[in-house]
């Protein structure tokens, strides 16, 4: 059985979803997620939110849906960020899961469109979305910008 897991709404999930979260996006230290989850599970605000996947007991995925993704488009929000599925999970669909969710909640939100930072060319354009420009990060590196409509 596959589940989308709040971290909000399921706080007992926290620990192991900071730890999958931290190793699954290794190359940002691992504070930053820490700290903004941890922040995030009480904030009066409705993002971030951070969202696992899970499978027969195992977290295979997760997300977050976040105000901005460490770019300088700062007139878009919300970002979907952080989106990852186990290597050995891949090719199920099981991203378009955490996506839907994201866009559900988006929605729930009262935001119109959703947006994300990559570098992938097509992959985001398989599940809707569009591209709509370059966005520029502090580390000196620009990222596609992409955007779907959540109504």
């Amino acid at each position: 059985m596959i589940k989308i897991i709040s971290l909000r709404e399921n706080k007992e999930y926290l620990e192991r979803g900071i730890q999958f979260i931290q190793e699954s996006w290794n190359e940002v230290p691992p504070i930053i997620y820490e700290d903004c989850i941890n922040h995030s599970i009480n904030a009066e605000q409705p993002l971030p939110q951070w969202y696992l996947l899970e499978k027969e007991n195992e977290i295979i995925g997760c997300a977050g849906l976040i105000t901005n993704d460490f770019i300088s488009r700062m007139d878009l929000y919300p970002w979907l960020c952080a989106l990852f599925i186990k290597e050995n999970e891949r090719g199920n669909n099981y991203a378009n899961l955490l996506i839907e969710k994201a866009k559900e909640d988006t929605k729930k939100f009262g935001f119109k469109y959703l947006n994300l930072c990559t570098d992938f060319t097509a992959y985001y354009e398989k599940f809707g979305f569009q591209y709509i420009g370059q966005g520029h990060h502090p580390w000196e590196e620009e990222s596609r910008i992409y955007q779907i409509s959540v109504d």
